[in-house]
């Protein structure tokens, strides 16, 4: 039986997405921000589609939203809502929670979507998170800073990328910082700032059960990105090597206890110099900076499309199983580029999986039998992209929220 699924987003993404609900037989239905009316969206696969003036980027007025929502319902017996991007995960859950449609609501959101809940929420249960404050009160923030010495990391709370996050080594780097927020403030939390390895798992969650995990490591985290300009890297590591099976077990731990039933998850740990591995965020979608392509490249599994088989599986009421097709290792680059369309013939071997087109950019995904060989592959393309193509845009000085 045809299902109405309606897919919110105010980022071109979500494509595969999109294309696999219309072959499984489902009428889609986009709402997206006014000023994505001309990208190329899978057009062929929409039924409805709906515009969003921003007030700023990625917000929207939730109230005409709620509204205009309304309109749909009037006309169409809506399944399922899903949020394509991080920012639209609160927008999802408040229509979900006005119409009583199923799916995640607005108290789980919050620990997906907001960073001091979903710190709180790990620590409430015993899952290691490096240790952290609200800043709404001086005296608290004070009492912090004397327990916990330098650096710290000041982080927006619901920022879907490193983008305006402040690393502070002193509290006479930190009062000022803090004092320049005037009323964000509340918007932002304090941070020890831990050294170590990052990593991400991009997983798949069914009735409550993890039925696919790929485990990565950041080679660049994407603050030291964000901040200094440079190249994004991360790489797929082995199922059953040390590493993977310290952050399967943080991991199941945090999604059990987040209470997320179903859908995409991306979440982000460290391991500290300790050896431990901590809690750093999570969120309810597929992860961004082209992680997907990479996850594709490793397993044979796309988990854009694996998500919409999910969401039509459960709105069947039937079994869902993901088949992993292939076991390789893979490796993804990313960098800003001084040309629209950079020249790659010397990035040009045997283990290139893709080149990606992002405008501005250069993005290479790259497989190999082992994990040794994607490294070389990744430190070759660094040093190259690095010396001929790289970019280097200042950091913005003001973090958006």
């Amino acid at each position: 039986m045809e299902k109405t699924i309606v897919c919110i987003s105010c980022y071109y993404k979500g494509y595969d997405f999109m294309d696999e609900c219309k072959k499984l037989g489902n009428k889609v239905i986009l709402i997206t921000s006014e000023n994505l009316k001309e990208k190329p969206w899978p057009w062929h696969a929409i039924d409805e589609v709906y515009y969003m003036p921003e007030l700023e980027p990625s917000v929207w007025n939730l109230d005409h939203l709620v509204q205009g929502f309304a309109y749909l319902m009037k006309n169409h017996q809506i399944d399922a809502v899903i949020a394509l991007d991080d920012f639209d995960v609160e927008k999802a859950a408040m229509i979900r929670e006005t119409y009583r449609i199923p799916g995640m609501g607005q108290t789980t959101h919050r620990y997906f979507r907001d960073k001091l809940a979903m710190r709180q929420q790990a620590k409430d249960n015993g899952i290691s998170v490096p240790e952290f404050s609200s800043i709404f009160n001086d005296a608290k923030l004070h009492k912090f800073t004397q327990d916990v010495p330098g650096p710290w990391v000041l982080k927006p709370r619901s920022e879907a990328s490193a983008s305006g996050i402040k690393k502070l080594n002193s509290a006479e780097e930190l009062w000022p910082a803090v004092e320049n927020l005037g009323d964000e403030r509340y918007k932002f939390l304090l941070e020890s700032f831990k050294p170590g390895d990052v990593y991400h798992v991009d997983c798949l969650v069914y009735n409550k059960e993890i039925v696919f995990s790929c485990f990565s490591k950041y080679l660049s985290p994407p603050m030291k990105v964000s901040h200094e300009g440079g190249v994004f890297r991360t790489k797929t590591l082995a199922k059953g090597s040390e590493e993977a099976i310290g952050l399967e077990k943080i991991n199941k731990e945090v999604l059990d206890k987040f209470g997320i039933q179903n859908g995409a998850t991306h979440s982000e740990y460290i391991r500290g110099i300790d050896g431990q591995y901590y809690f750093l965020e999570t969120s309810s979608r597929v992860g961004g900076a082209h992680i997907p392509d990479m996850v594709e490249a490793a397993t044979g599994v796309n988990i854009w499309r694996e998500w919409a088989k999910l969401e039509n599986a459960l709105l069947d009421g039937e079994k869902y199983t993901v088949e992993e097709t292939q076991k390789l290792f893979s490796g993804l680059i990313v960098s800003l580029a001084k040309e629209k369309h950079s020249d790659t013939t010397d990035l040009q071997n045997e283990n290139v999986e893709k080149f990606l087109p992002i405008d501005y950019h250069i993005g290479i995904v790259y497989k190999a039998t082992t994990e040794e060989k994607v490294q070389e592959r990744l430190d070759e393309a660094a040093t190259i992209v690095t010396e001929r193509i790289l970019n280097i845009l200042p950091p913005k000085d003001k973090p958006t929220s």
